[in-house]
């Protein structure tokens, strides 16, 4: 076996030595396929990582809250009688989860979800001196909800805490009232006012939100809604954030509450995500097909070039399997050499692109890695790729009559 292992590769190597030029255009060949495979896979990954983080830094993976009210006709009119209603749509009020505090405890046991935390959420208006900004209200144990968004990691200025009369706002809003940490705010709700001192300055990641988010502790926003010891939702961060939607058919089923989950709240987004993941596909599939072809066609005209060399070799007792196999070891050192070259070439991409691509604020727009299960299976798919191009070269070689052969 050693023998003709080594009979296949020193034969497979002198073709390819031979046809140096062709030789080294086709691994540079497979060597850009593999680095744009490469490229474009770590840039789309890097991108919906990051897309999926700023989207999700700020709000929950499912939500659960208590049903929209609803007109419910006092009786069905009869078959034979004509009726004429005009009915109008309730008006909803903050509504709190019958039983939440048993729920959050059942919720909590789920091996899916990772954090729970119950919340106050309602409309109100923040007033400094003559400035007044309408606001929503969120009322949170910061504990729970840091667990939920990474409250804390979002602070630019202040320390956060949650105590009686504290609060933490957007910085967009702080600048529209001219607060600073340790100024005092009024919130009004309906007609209950309540004075706030600023602990923190947050950055949420969506301007919007900075300019209209209060957090302040549970018990306040109870108070302030008019929910008294009430929560108008929960919500849950999961370990797999792609399993958020058949969690929240699942509690939606067991449960007589509102269920939400991120993707149902953001499907423009899942489905630019989807378009991304579709189109990176047929990226890799139309890269890959390329690259069979081009080492298709060159070892068809090593075929072609050295069949009085493949004469000679079969006529001193070469069999045609092994001729067979020189071919397809050619296909497989060509494709290992470039995908080896592309994976090389992808990482000084992404170098590139972290090191001289950057935002308005000077910072890379998002990370890119390439991670090693990834570079692996692309190098791994080229090698088989390159492989599977030489079935064909291979099996004309091994077909062709020594004597013939010899005679061209």
């Amino acid at each position: 076996m050693v023998n003709w292992l080594g009979f296949e590769r020193r034969v497979a190597i002198r073709f390819l030595r031979e046809g140096r030029m062709q030789t080294v255009l086709i691994i540079v060949g497979v060597a850009a396929g593999v680095a744009v495979v490469a490229y474009i896979s770590a840039l789309i990954t890097g991108l919906q990582r990051n897309t999926l983080e700023k989207t999700l830094g700020a709000q929950a993976h499912v939500t659960v809250s208590a049903r929209d009210d609803v007109v419910i006709p006092a009786r069905e009119p009869a078959a034979d009688t004509a009726v004429l209603v005009q009915t109008q749509p309730r008006v909803q009020r903050p509504r709190t989860i019958v039983n939440w505090q048993s729920l959050v405890p059942v919720l909590e046991a789920m091996p899916a979800v990772a954090a729970v935390s119950p919340m106050v959420a309602g409309a109100g208006l923040a007033q400094r001196g003559e400035a007044s900004k309408s606001i929503a209200l969120m009322g949170v144990d910061l504990d729970r909800y840091d667990r939920i968004v990474h409250l804390r990691s979002k602070v630019v200025q202040g320390e956060p805490r949650l105590g009686p009369g504290e609060g933490i706002i957007g910085r967009e809003l702080a600048d529209d009232l001219g607060v600073r940490v340790g100024d005092r705010i009024s919130l009004v709700t309906g007609s209950i006012t309540d004075s706030l001192r600023v602990t923190a300055l947050v950055d949420l990641g969506v301007r919007e939100l900075n300019r209209r988010t209060v957090i302040v502790p549970l018990r306040a926003a109870q108070s302030l809604v008019g929910l008294p010891g009430g929560a108008t939702g929960i919500d849950l961060a999961l370990v797999d954030v792609w399993a958020a939607k058949a969690l929240a058919t699942d509690l939606s089923q067991r449960f007589p509450y509102k269920v939400e989950s991120w993707q149902e709240a953001n499907s423009q987004l899942v489905s630019a995500l989807n378009a991304q993941s579709v189109s990176t596909a047929l990226i890799r599939g139309v890269v890959m097909v390329v690259v069979v072809l081009g080492i298709a066609s060159v070892l068809v005209v090593s075929v072609v070039q050295k069949q009085r060399e493949i004469g000679i070799l079969r006529a001193i007792g070469a069999t045609q399997g092994q001729m067979l196999r020189v071919f397809l070891l050619q296909g497989a050192i060509v494709g290992a050499v470039g995908s080896t070259l592309g994976v090389l070439l992808a990482v000084g991409l992404i170098k590139a692109f972290t090191t001289f691509v950057r935002g308005s604020d000077g910072l890379p727009l998002f990370a890119i890695t390439l991670a090693p299960s990834l570079a692996l299976g692309i190098a791994g798919i080229a090698t088989v790729c390159g492989v599977l191009a030489a079935v064909a070269p291979a099996r004309r070689a091994a077909a062709l009559d020594p004597a013939q052969a010899i005679r061209l």
